[in-house]
């Protein structure tokens, strides 16, 4: 399931997070590429460890979790901290596929990579290129969203980011583990919560209220790994 999830941070907000980002010491992205994904990989990346990756991840991470979109779609169990990319200069990202599991540096945990998320700090207008392009069944979509708008697809997806040609492509980027770890039964659930919270903001005490939220509970309890 590919989803769009706009205004993550307000435009005031982005304008003070872009501005500390400019101003960071920024590394060879490669060094979180997997083995095959090295060779495709030309961007630039903030250190795991740097203080300013670590402020912004906590206000990212607590917005995400109090959101009732993200929480439906992911329905989050883990995620790995997020990471900061910049393109520019040509920079690119050819073909590739998340890994699979992914080890949180410093610590003994591991993280499935079920959905992969990037959340843009760069506007639309102020580069050019620089679209992550995303395939599935559909077909390849292309997506270059708004400053402080977010990005949801599923890890396995086949993606590329173009090359910047122009000015810089500034986002951040992390994996989640979902507590349903297949995107087709993730996709029913989320269609089932937005119809089940459709119906109680206009027709409020309806009787398939009951029925319809008992099943969406029980599909989760089936599916689930917690």
């Amino acid at each position: 399931m590919l989803l769009h999830i706009p205004g993550i941070f307000t435009a005031e907000e982005v304008t003070r997070i872009r501005g500390a980002l400019e101003q960071a010491e920024w590394a060879d992205g490669k060094v979180t590429a997997g083995y095959q994904s090295a060779s495709a990989k030309h961007n630039q990346q903030l250190a795991e460890g740097d203080p300013l990756a670590r402020e912004i991840s906590s206000a990212m991470l607590q917005r995400l979790w109090n959101h009732p979109l993200f929480v439906s779609a992911v329905l989050p169990c883990k995620v790995y901290p997020p990471l900061f990319n910049r393109y520019t200069a040509g920079g690119s990202f050819g073909y590739h596929i998340d890994n699979a599991i992914r080890a949180i540096q410093g610590s003994p945990e591991q993280v499935r990579t079920d959905v992969s998320a990037t959340l843009f700090f760069s506007e639309p207008e102020s580069y050019d290129g620089g679209e992550l392009v995303i395939q599935d069944t559909y077909g390849s979509h292309r997506v270059k969203h708004a400053a402080g708008d977010l990005v949801i697809y599923p890890a396995s997806s086949l993606h590329k980011v173009e090359p910047v040609t122009r000015g810089a492509r500034l986002a951040s980027f992390f994996w989640v583990q979902s507590m349903v770890r297949e995107d087709s039964q993730r996709a029913l659930l989320f269609e089932m919560d937005q119809a089940i919270q459709s119906l109680a903001r206009d027709v409020p005490g309806h009787s398939a209220l009951l029925q319809l939220t008992g099943n969406y509970h029980n599909l989760l309890r089936r599916w689930a790994e917690v």
